[in-house]
């Protein structure tokens, strides 16, 4: 049986990557900091919290990752922990750095003195590049962060590739593009956006939602997608750094009209914009090539921002449940 130990197992990426695991043969184990307090309702909406062991454990403090490590005695680890809000950085960057970076340097620091034959998976994150400048970021793209978090993902990915190089440790990160699905918190914009058009149509709560700048543009795609290439990052030959999008950028405009259109409903009749929600300092295009992911990995994204605003929209519909499989149509 292959073990894993998955550092934020708690989240929409840690849920969903612990389901494709298990669904591929593996004995999974998965930390939050306090695992007896933690409701874990992702991987009960995925059904699958009798499947995982559930151990407490702070990555940002290194005698905790060594003890989660020795009881579990995984093969493989993966890092998604961390405070994942980019507006939330700007007022608590320290706890953001160190849940970032100073978690993902414990890990690898545990995984040198150990045992340094385990494969080791590290979070990345897209807002690392900031502006790409109308161009498709690729894995040789200079990192230039517009937030304390994405300075701390970028800092990790460097000390990851550091100890690939220096220690010879199997270390990869994925440098993710943003990824949505019903399992992401509504403070999330993308949630937050197909939350608020379905109360408006079922005649509950605010008719207007407060928004911030919609000129911005991500590429978008579809998280239960983007696990099945981390997992194969650890099980390729070689490990190294991938660049993992779907190569299609749309504005935060294109999701809001999609998402309120979903609902029969006109989005200017309902959204506001305030101009105090702006971040102090946004990445106005955000583009990534996954062309190397492809080549080497054989993954390629088939569900794109549209179908994603409509998995999403049909998840609010039904309570919060997914339909069993996305049907992958693609661009329009």
């Amino acid at each position: 049986m292959k073990k894993a130990l998955i550092f934020g197992i708690s989240g929409q990426d840690g849920a969903y990557l612990a389901k494709n695991l298990i669904d591929h043969g593996y004995e999974v184990a998965g930390t939050s900091r306090d695992a007896e307090m933690s409701p874990f309702a992702n991987l009960d909406a995925l059904g699958i919290r009798d499947s995982v062991t559930l151990h407490s454990a702070n990555p940002a403090d290194f005698r905790s990752v060594m003890q989660v490590m020795i009881s579990t005695e995984p093969r493989c680890v993966f890092n998604l922990s961390g405070q994942s809000s980019v507006g939330l950085s700007f007022n608590q960057p320290i706890e953001t750095m160190e849940s970032v970076m100073t978690a993902t340097l414990n890990i690898l620091e545990a995984i040198r003195f150990l045992d340094s034959s385990i494969r080791f998976y590290n979070a990345g994150s897209s807002e690392a590049f900031g502006n790409t400048l109308s161009h498709a970021a690729t894995e040789k793209t200079a990192f230039r962060p517009r937030s304390p978090y994405a300075t701390a993902k970028a800092a990790a990915v460097w000390a990851v590739a550091n100890y690939r190089e220096a220690y010879g440790l199997f270390a990869t990160s994925g440098i993710l593009f943003n990824h949505e699905s019903p399992l992401r918190p509504p403070r999330f914009v993308t949630r937050k956006i197909v939350k608020a058009a379905a109360a408006m149509a079922r005649g509950e709560g605010p008719r207007t939602l407060v928004l911030g700048n919609l000129n911005i543009q991500r590429d978008w795609g579809w998280a239960p997608e983007y696990v099945e290439v981390i997992r194969r990052m650890v099980e390729t030959d070689t490990p190294d750094d991938y660049v993992i999008a779907t190569g299609h950028t749309h504005s935060l405009e294109d999701f809001v009209r999609l998402a309120f259109a979903a609902f029969g409903l006109d989005w200017r009749e309902h959204v506001r914009i305030d101009e105090n929600l702006y971040r102090p300092a946004d990445i106005a295009y955000s583009a990534g090539d996954p062309a190397r992911a492809e080549t080497d990995l054989g993954w390629r994204a088939r569900i794109l921002m549209p179908e994603v605003v409509q998995l999403m929209a049909d998840a609010e519909r039904s309570g919060g449940q997914m339909r069993p499989q996305a049907t992958g149509r693609g661009h329009t």
